[in-house]
Parts: structure tokens; sequence; C-alpha cells
């Protein structure tokens, strides 16, 4: 019988791994697609193990790549349950990169990812709730509710069937188009 609440440190996973020539894009810096992998596959790790079941990526919100990781740089992905629903958890994902010559780490960027847990048959499985004991794990549990319902609302307001012209075209002004809609 699976537990019905897990501490977050039960489930946090870290990685380090050397950025090589073989991951460098076209400026020569390390791929954005190589580093959203690797977050990728740390969060599906997180979940997993928290869930005690394999895990899909359903959304992930918002990538900034606040800053460049250069080749030989180690790469620390750093990962963690912030929120856990019925059948989805959000993994909190950050990036750090350390020049190995001078020792200086810098915060490359963060993510959230929504991770849902499948069962053997591939449906949606239950997961474990989180203990909250301290207050950073209570601050991005309710971040997490909060960009959940935030998500839901820009949904339904953009929705093609829902959406009202006339109510966002001043949105539009100062910005770079220009709105020519045939006659309706």
């Amino acid at each position: 019988m699976k537990q019905k609440y897990k501490q977050t440190h039960d489930s946090q996973i870290t990685i380090t791994e050397l950025m090589l020539p073989s991951h460098r894009n076209f400026s020569g810096k390390i791929h954005g697609g190589h580093i959203l992998n690797l977050m990728d596959q740390i969060a599906f790790a997180c979940a997993s193990k928290h869930s005690g079941n394999y895990c899909v990526t359903a959304s992930v919100n918002r990538v900034d790549f606040l800053s460049p990781i250069e080749v030989g740089n180690l790469v620390t992905m750093k990962a963690s349950i912030n929120y856990t629903g019925k059948t989805s958890m959000v993994v909190g994902v950050r990036v750090e990169a350390e020049n190995i010559k001078t020792g200086e780490v810098r915060h490359c960027n963060s993510s959230y990812f929504t991770m849902i847990a499948k069962d053997d048959d591939g449906n949606n499985a239950l997961v474990p709730g989180l203990i909250l004991d301290c207050v950073e794990e209570v601050r991005r549990f309710a971040r997490s509710i909060k960009q959940k319902e935030q998500g839901i609302k820009r949904r339904q307001k953009f929705k093609e069937t829902a959406f009202n012209l006339e109510e966002h075209m001043h949105i539009l002004k100062g910005h770079n188009a220009s709105v020519e809609l045939p006659p309706a």
C-alpha cells in the first residue's frame, strides 16, 4: 500500500552533468533544447520517485533562460515536488552552471513541470500528498495553486469559442502588429 503523504525531501533529486561540445548551438553556447531535455528527465525522475509510478509531462510553466551555459561548465539540476493534486504533481526544477576553473556558480533558469502519474494500464494514478514542514514548502505549494488557477482563467478567457474580439483590441495598441481582418 502506498503512503498517503510524503515529505518533500523523500523525492528530491539532484543531477550534475558536464556540458560537452556536442551540446552546443550555433553560437557556441549550450543548446536550450538540450537543457530542456535534461530538465524534463529530472522532473520525470522526481515525480516518479514521489508517486511510485511512471509519469508523463502534462505541461511546462514558462522557462526563462537567464544566463548562457558554456561548454565545459558543470550543470547541476535540482528537482523537488512543489504541489500534489490527485494524480498530478508540480515539480520545480532549478538549473545552475558552475565554471570548473573559477568555481563561480550561476543560476541559469528555473521552471515548473506538471507531471501526471500513470498506472500499469496507462490510466491516471493517485499520488501521495505532501507533508509541508517549513514556510518555504508552504510558499511553493501556495504559489503552485495560484499558478494553476491563473492558467485555468487564461485558458477560459482565450478559448476560441469564448474569445471577444472587441474586448481585446485595445491590448494590441502599441505592439508590432497590424490588424487587417476581412469584413464580417
